[in-house]
């Protein structure tokens, strides 16, 4: 199975992020993936609440997944999108960031809602809290597809090695973990962190990525990390997109997933424990 990465550099204008995006869909479907798989936030990266809060729709009104749904459909591809703003019917009124997987005929296989939120401080002058525009997940999600079970995980995710234990488990082959990852932090930790969740679980994990810096219009924008990977479930890179936008091909046979698991089977070895 084919599968196309997509990198994009998104800035918080929802018709010409969707427009980039719809492009290199087209042309990993040109290339011969049947998977293709996009980056968090796909349809803005935006620091201004209000500017979220003004073009976010529901999901039921979402005008890039409607697009994107329908694309899916006419090229015949399963489609995952790394993840949407959306806006929720919450009390407190924050957003969800929410990875959907669209099937060859348009419809929603699966929707997952980013768990683990980035509420951190990369420096003095970087601070982020994506807890306060956007509230947590509570369910883990695992998709069945004609070739493989899916693991869907978002970005900050990655940090989380129990959420992947339990997909493997679970049945799942191939994990995706769409990313907006800082530069800072990827620089230190993207490549290490796929590896380790491919090892550790002897999945396949697709991560698409955002790219470079992304202009605001209402905001001072952001610098992210790219490097798109693909990691077979021994741990070896398969494919390393880099730092520009476009589309990063790799052939994946799942038989990988059943030799990787033989040859280290911890997946079954959990045992009880006390302390600390």
């Amino acid at each position: 199975m084919r599968a196309g990465l997509v990198q994009l550099t998104v800035g918080d204008d929802l018709v010409a992020n969707l427009a980039v995006t719809q492009a290199h869909i087209a042309a990993a479907a040109a290339g011969g993936a049947g998977l293709v798989l996009t980056p968090e936030c796909t349809n803005l990266l935006s620091s201004s609440r209000t500017h979220q809060r003004s073009v976010m729709r529901h999901e039921d009104q979402d005008e890039t997944l409607a697009a994107l749904r329908n694309q899916a459909a006419k090229a015949g591809i399963w489609l995952l999108i790394g993840s949407l703003g959306v806006l929720t019917h919450d009390a407190d009124g924050r957003f969800a960031n929410r990875s959907f997987l669209i099937s060859p005929t348009g419809e929603i296989a699966a929707r997952y809602d980013k768990i683990h939120m980035f509420d951190v401080n990369v420096s003095e002058t970087e601070v982020y809290r994506e807890s306060a525009g956007y509230r947590p997940g509570t369910k883990a999600v695992l998709a069945e597809t004609p070739f493989g079970k899916i693991g869907m995980t978002v970005c900050y995710d990655v940090r989380f090695p129990h959420l992947y234990r339990r997909l493997a488990q679970g049945g799942a082959q191939i994990i995706t973990v769409p990313a907006a990852f800082n530069h800072i932090t990827g620089a230190a930790h993207w490549h290490t962190l796929l590896r380790a969740r491919a090892i550790e679980t002897g999945c396949f994990v697709l991560a698409p990525a955002q790219t470079g810096f992304h202009p605001e219009t209402h905001g001072k924008g952001r610098n992210t990390y790219g490097h798109s990977l693909a990691i077979a479930p021994w741990g070896e890179i398969l494919a390393d997109a880099g730092t520009e936008p476009g589309v990063t091909f790799v052939d994946l046979n799942l038989d990988a997933v059943t030799k990787a698991r033989a040859r280290v089977p911890s997946l079954t070895h959990d045992r009880e424990f006390t302390g600390p």
